[in-house]
């Protein structure tokens, strides 16, 4: 197991880790590293991310990949109107043999789940995971079991198609970390796909790249990461601005100021910084915040968008310009890494 004594060694630690993870992952996913990145922003604030776009995208493999360049256990759940909550958490059996009931884990438990198609289960089995997303844990029959580290939902859902859909209500969309889309590849990456794909598919030839245990380290590592007073101060005025703002009737949770927070620390880790700065911040707020705000309804008539708002938002929010917020409060750190780039207003 990796052990970080401070945030230097931390950085170099989680910048390595990524580095392997994205070129392992781009050999599947093609010309999406940001996308992977985000994932595994993700990964390192033991949080997760719904997937949302069109079919034959990618998504289902861009689970797979990660999970296959992890080593670590990995289930899928295909989610539909029939499917229980114990298809999901585990029922307890009874055995006659031994005269007494036993519990069969569910597909929960499970370091890296795919749940695909998340909106076409009921949300009576939609709320199965709350317990196991929010708190790493799962009750039934009175028992509760905890899951294993590290655990990573990816969840995906079609957004075009509403029939025989139940949208994920607004206590569901808040335990996800980040909402991201993949998008269409560009012309270049769509031969290269084509060519790779020629005789084979490259998800066959994805081999671990690192283990839990190593994850679970990096989860910690990612606490090293200095964030300056001002960037605090810098993230609890946007998503209190999310929360005033006209065109909203539900702002970013506190657990969506949490998000931005840790999930700032891992990207600037990522960048191989030990200190995180404006950038940071307006890079993770609309991955981190949009799926978190409720458009009031006269706003969707005029066609405003959750990211249209927090771009506003972003620009109206003054970003902190004071020198050393992008600094250790050790001052050390400046002496190992690049400075750290300067946020425009």
């Amino acid at each position: 197991m990796i052990e970080t004594s401070s945030a230097a060694e931390a950085v170099k630690a989680i910048s390595a880790f990524g580095r392997r993870l994205t070129d392992n992952v781009a050999r599947v996913i093609v010309g999406k590293d940001e996308v992977i990145r985000l994932v595994l922003v993700a990964l390192l604030c033991d949080g997760h991310v719904l997937l949302e776009d069109v079919p034959g995208t990618g998504k289902t493999m861009l689970a797979r990949a990660v999970s296959g360049s992890l080593g670590c256990a990995f289930k899928r759940l295909q989610c539909t109107p029939d499917l229980l909550p114990s298809d999901v958490t585990g029922v307890s059996v009874y055995n006659q043999k031994i005269g007494e009931f036993q519990f069969h884990e569910g597909p929960a438990f499970v370091n890296i789940l795919l749940a695909d198609e998340i909106n076409r289960a009921t949300p009576r089995t939609q709320s199965a995971l709350l317990e196991a997303m929010g708190e790493r844990q799962i009750t039934a029959d009175g028992i509760t079991r905890v899951l294993a580290r590290p655990f990573l939902v990816l969840a995906t859902q079609n957004p075009i198609e509403y029939e025989g859909t139940f949208p994920l209500p607004e206590a569901q969309m808040d335990r996800f970390l980040i909402k991201l889309r993949l998008g269409n590849p560009s012309l270049e990456e769509e031969k290269r796909i084509l060519r790779d794909q020629q005789r084979g598919h490259p998800i066959e030839q994805v081999r671990p790249v690192a283990g839990s245990e190593e994850v679970v380290a990096l989860q910690r590592a990612v606490w090293e990461i200095h964030v300056d007073d001002s960037l605090v101060d810098y993230i609890g005025r946007v998503v209190g601005a999310t929360r005033a703002h006209p065109d909203l009737a539900v702002g970013a949770s506190t657990r969506g100021s949490l998000a931005l927070f840790r999930a700032a620390q891992a990207w600037a880790a990522l960048s191989g910084r030990a200190y995180v700065t404006p950038d940071d911040v307006k890079a993770l707020a609309p991955a981190t915040l949009c799926h978190r705000v409720i458009l009031k309804a006269e706003s969707e008539l005029r066609g405003r968008t959750a990211d249209q708002i927090v771009g506003a938002v972003l620009d109206a929010v003054a970003v902190p310009i004071e020198e050393g917020a992008g600094l250790s409060s050790e001052g050390d750190i400046g002496e190992h890494l690049p400075d750290a780039p300067r946020a425009a207003r």
